[in-house]
């Protein structure tokens, strides 16, 4: 990956995409990325360090990252995290409030100018480590489905991507453990749109380092007793994947929400789900593992 001096970029180039625009752009006029992040950066002298949270829909990423992002704001694991704008606590946010009422948040829109960003600076309280600067955008799964199928068709995602020091990709291991291949095929197309990317030579491996979160793991406790074991029986392809071509990988389990409900009303012939609770276990962890491999 790339890096350069923040201090040389000009202050109407984009961070993400590199794109010129004018004094008064809020958003990037190529990738909609928050103008504002580039100014904390500016300020900041040093470039941030992107870490993407990616998976496919309704995996539960808004969710995930909410929650993560509030933790890290409680000072949960004795992390420090400070929030570099208003725009960054809007994600977590929505989602505590949501699941506050007992509903989960809406679907995060296609559309990249609609997408919640969050900067945040984050160390180790007790270590005195040093702030490490955090950009994290809230993807939506179709997006990043069209773009694994169709190379730069969502250009901010491969620019993203391209850029992020880290990555946090989400599998549905409720659905992997009732037999549905979906979230193997995923994960493995996800992963070789990253191999692709990256271009490596066949004998040389990627090192970006990779946590892979077994969402919704309260469906299949199984997960937590050995994550690596549930995904070399239930993920196989994306195991052998992750074994051939990528260094650095770590597997979690992880939940949110500690039991659902079910919701319906005469004049409606979906289902809805409710969260009745949250029982956090596993949020942290992944994020805290990333972290010491920056």
């Amino acid at each position: 990956m790339k890096t350069k001096q923040v201090e040389t970029i000009s202050p109407t180039t984009c961070l993400i995409c590199e794109t010129n625009n004018s004094t008064e752009a809020v958003l990037c006029s190529e990738c909609c990325a928050p103008m504002a992040i580039l100014q904390d950066a500016i300020i900041q002298e040093r470039e941030p360090q992107i870490v993407s949270v990616i998976g496919e829909s309704n995996v539960g990423k808004t969710v995930y990252l909410g929650v993560l992002l509030d933790m890290l704001s409680q000072r949960a694991g004795d992390f420090e995290a400070v929030p570099k704008g208003a725009y960054s606590i809007d994600l977590q946010q929505a989602v505590i409030s949501h699941l506050a009422h007992r509903m989960f948040p809406p679907k995060t829109p296609m559309e990249a100018n609609q997408w919640y960003w969050a900067y945040y600076q984050v160390r180790r309280r007790a270590r005195r480590s040093a702030w490490v600067d955090l950009v994290t955008p809230d993807m939506a799964g179709e997006s990043l489905a069209a773009e694994v199928a169709t190379p730069m068709t969502f250009r901010v995602i491969h620019n993203l991507l391209n850029k992020s020091s880290g990555m946090l990709l989400l599998v549905d291991a409720a659905m992997s453990a009732n037999g549905s291949t979906q979230p193997d095929f995923f994960a493995l197309k996800m992963l070789s749109y990253l191999d692709s990317m990256y271009a490596a030579k066949r004998e040389q491996k990627i090192h970006t380092p990779i946590a892979i979160v077994l969402c919704k793991a309260d469906h299949c406790p199984e997960c937590f007793d050995d994550p690596e074991e549930f995904t070399q029986a239930n993920l196989n392809r994306l195991w052998n994947l992750c074994e051939s071509r990528f260094s650095n990988v770590r597997i979690f389990a992880s939940s949110v929400v500690g039991s659902l409900g079910y919701a319906t009303s005469e004049n409606e012939e979906y289902v809805t789900p409710i969260p009745l609770h949250t029982a956090l276990r596993g949020v942290l962890e992944p994020f805290e593992w990333i972290i010491d491999q920056l």
